[in-house]
């Protein structure tokens, strides 16, 4: 037995050169993580967190970066725990048990495909205002434009997963400009904003309540858990015993990343809008963008911006796509059934295109309440699986005793609770 697992040491075994060396390979994974998380919550989230004050936006900057670093490489390491090309159903099934591996990967999959159902509606309804309001043309039936734009996604989804995190990484650069563009052109239309509120500082049980409700937008607006069991198992086909420590550089520069690109945007966005305006574009239930937008009444933005939430969302479909249809394989394969790899590709695919046509299609409001109905389901799975799993699973073990693993509980435990009390409030 010790010798078998000397063998698989050995194999994977990389030499001091190839750990140092940054690869091109890693910088992909670094921006296709960034443009998982970065996506169409981007655009809602100076609302979301500009709406509480200045002072809670301040804590909530300052948690950013280890609420979602810490929580991403939790559940990265459980990947990385289980046996060689297994994904995140199968390191559960591996670790817990046939019947919590099938429960988990029922929950990983109705955590994640509500979300792909969203960016399929949300898709549909910017190009169909962009054609309309911007180009002037008449868009062709919804049912129609959204078929055309699924299959267009579903496309680069039959050329590979490998392909998909390429494309995501290329669509990422567009997007870092556009946002660092909007966030430089709004400096000097500054005004103070939220500093207005700066001089006010809430008391103790208003601002924890404030933090509390507020906090789940943070932790959503940067979640990619449906590409980390990708990324992990990629990450050790690269890497092997090495894996852990690659995996966590190519997760901190990703994080620094993108807090460092929306925190930038967001505090550039409500130091020119007063919280009465945030307010109204909340009523409105507009994007920071769309709101933008009207306010300074400037062609610019108002053509810029449709394009910008076209590559947001688009990109952050494909990085759901993934997770999706990991845990619809994962669903399939444990009801018994084998069948091939490019069949079951087909049935994932086949069954995505239906189902995503038809609800962007019939654009139902209904969509708002599964997402909150799944948010509690990924903070589960994101924050406390892997820090439960840390405490029982003996392949885990090493990781027990850190301060950060008593955090990541913490904030999840803050998330599942605000979550659920927003939804029945």
């Amino acid at each position: 037995m010790n010798d078998q697992a000397n063998s698989v040491d050995e194999r994977y075994e990389t030499t001091p050169a190839t750990l140092t060396t940054w690869s091109r390979q890693d910088t992909t994974w670094m921006l296709g993580l960034f443009g998982t998380a970065i996506g169409a919550g981007t655009l809602f989230l100076p609302i979301n967190a500009g709406l509480g004050g200045f002072w809670p936006l301040v804590i909530l900057a300052l948690l950013a970066f280890p609420m979602t670093f810490f929580a991403h490489r939790g559940l990265t390491r459980f990947v990385l725990s289980g046996r060689e090309g297994s994904d995140i159903t199968d390191v559960v099934e591996e670790h817990f048990g046939i019947k919590a591996g099938a429960l988990i990967t029922l929950l990983y999959f109705f955590a994640i495909f509500p979300i792909l159902l969203i960016y399929s509606v949300a898709l549909t309804n910017t190009v169909g205002s962009f054609m309309e309001h911007q180009l002037h043309i008449m868009p062709p039936p919804r049912a129609i434009l959204s078929l055309v734009l699924i299959l267009g996604l579903l496309a680069v989804v039959r050329c590979g997963e490998q392909v998909i995190v390429k494309a995501m990484s290329l669509m990422v650069y567009p997007f870092i400009v556009a946002l660092l563009f909007l966030a430089v052109y709004l400096v000097p239309h500054w005004n103070g904003g939220i500093l207005s509120t700066a001089s006010v500082v809430p008391a103790p049980s208003a601002l924890l309540n404030t933090l509390w409700l507020a906090i789940p937008v943070m932790v959503f607006s940067f979640n990619h858990s449906p590409i980390i069991s990708a990324f992990a198992v990629d990450q050790k086909r690269q890497y092997g015993v090495h894996a852990d420590e690659r995996s966590s550089q190519i997760l901190s520069r990703a994080h620094l990343l993108m807090v460092g690109m929306v925190l930038f945007f967001v505090f550039s966005c409500v130091l020119t809008l007063s919280p009465a305006q945030l307010a109204e574009a909340k009523a409105q239930n507009l994007s920071i963008l769309s709101y933008l937008a009207n306010h300074f009444d400037n062609p610019t933005i108002a053509f810029a911006a449709p394009l910008i939430a076209f590559v947001a969302i688009a990109k952050s479909f494909l990085g759901h796509y993934i997770g999706a249809s990991e845990g619809l394989k994962g669903l399939v394969l444990k009801t018994g059934r084998r069948p091939s790899a490019k069949r079951l590709d087909r049935m994932t695919a086949g069954f995505m295109l239906v189902v995503c046509w038809i609800v962007a299609t019939l654009n139902p409001s209904i969509l708002g309440m599964i997402e909150a109905l799944g948010g509690p389901i990924i903070a589960s799975i994101l924050f406390l699986m892997p820090m439960y799993a840390i405490r029982k699973v003996p392949a885990m073990a090493k990781y027990r005793g850190q301060a950060s693993n008593v955090f990541v509980t913490a904030v999840g435990l803050v998330a599942i609770t605000a979550v659920v009390y927003s939804f029945f409030a």
